[in-house]
């Protein structure tokens, strides 16, 4: 059950740092916010607006709210397979998925193949630079960096799923960049008083705002077929290295996005930065870090969360201090049984489960938002 500590803020977190706090209580101060900001249980600060939280606006929209990952979210794909089915190792599959899926800052790969699914899904942008539109191309169905991440995993039945954490690549990032700034410089000719510069919006009905939403709206698309798309060369490579293997149900949803919908009797925007749709009977997929749990899940419909759960673990320690403090060794244990990029365990100490919040009290801490379905433990995983 949520507590409220700060006026029009609710929080579903047990734990929270005073600073995401704080600056959750400066969006919910912001004058076009309609009824309270909802904190999901892995909120932590972000830049702006904070990452697991909720956020209902009308007639206007924060960008860095939404963010600069624009559509990131998750795609999970649930297998005939079993662990039965499986061979000892999985080793075999990480070569294949390192080359299928490149995965890095800027990385991309040359399909020809691309150019003709970006078309027929009607995702060529006719307002992009030549260069900007070879980066929609060659980043099509490619990972990213940071937490993003290819997993093979088993539920509580021993059944196999496939797992895959993605975005709207570079260019999701350039175009929302750009309307940031362009709401940063709209603020200061308008001389509007912020308490945070990336508080910065946009309002409905101006030139700005069109073009924000329809920039928008193109990279969630975009992410969302590019999951689609690393999805299904996933599957393939992993019922080639077992030898057999049928699709059972996919589920892909975004965790950084805005939409137009209907709560208490207004038509908002409400934004979920770091936040999954939950409404009545919604699918959703909730990580956890490398390691730990993931969660398979049903949405309550929760009207105080504006339908709407947490994305994951939510980070305890910046990347900074996470590389301060723990170890490759310490890594290597917690990955313990599985296979992973454990030659690279040195540059993937950000993303040690110790720098993360326990999902098991995320999970807990939600149980009024969704209803878990499975409960996915790793047996493979490939980070961006």
């Amino acid at each position: 059950m949520p507590n409220q500590p700060a006026p029009n803020l609710l929080s579903w977190a047990s734990e929270i740092d005073e600073g995401a706090i704080m600056q959750a209580a400066r969006t919910a101060r912001l004058p076009f916010i309609s009824g309270h900001v909802a904190l999901m249980p892995d909120a932590h600060v972000g830049i702006g607006a904070t990452v697991g939280s909720v956020i209902p606006t009308e007639n206007a929209i924060i960008p860095a709210a939404v963010g600069v990952d624009i559509g990131c979210g998750m795609v999970a794909t649930e297998t005939t397979l079993t662990a039965a089915d499986l061979p000892q190792t999985l080793a075999a599959l990480m070569p294949m998925v390192e080359h299928r899926i490149p995965a890095g800052v800027g990385k991309g790969h040359e399909d020809p193949a691309v150019d003709r699914a970006l078309s027929d899904l009607g995702l060529p942008h006719t307002d992009l630079t030549p260069k900007q539109a070879k980066k929609v191309s060659d980043q099509f169905g490619t990972l990213g960096s940071g937490n993003h991440f290819v997993e093979v995993c088993l539920d509580e039945r021993d059944h196999v799923w496939t797992v895959l954490h993605s975005g709207s690549r570079g260019i999701g990032n350039q175009l929302a960049q750009m309307h940031i700034t362009g709401a940063k410089k709209l603020m200061k000719k308008q001389e509007a008083t912020l308490e945070d510069p990336d508080l910065a919006y946009l309002v409905q009905s101006t030139p700005e705002f069109t073009a924000y939403i329809e920039d928008m709206l193109w990279a969630q698309h975009y992410a969302m077929a590019s999951r689609a798309r690393m999805d299904r060369v996933l599957i393939n490579a992993l019922f080639k290295v077992v030898g057999k293997g049928e699709r059972v149900r996919t589920i892909n949803c975004h965790h950084n996005f805005t939409q137009q919908e209907t709560h208490y009797g207004k038509t908002l925007w409400i934004t979920r930065k770091g936040a999954i749709k939950a409404d009545t009977g919604d699918e959703g997929v909730i990580p956890g870090s490398m390691g730990t749990r993931s969660y398979i899940v049903r949405g309550r419909g929760n009207p105080e969360s504006y339908n709407s759960c947490s994305h994951g673990a939510g980070r305890r320690m910046s990347r900074t201090k996470a590389k301060r403090e723990l170890s490759a060794a310490s890594l290597t244990a917690a990955m313990s049984g599985r296979t992973w990029n454990a030659d690279r365990a040195a540059a993937l100490v950000d993303e040690h489960p110790e720098a993360y919040k326990s999902i098991d009290q995320v999970m807990a801490d939600q149980r009024d938002l969704v209803e878990v379905q499975h409960t996915l433990r790793q047996i493979f995983n490939y980070k961006g």
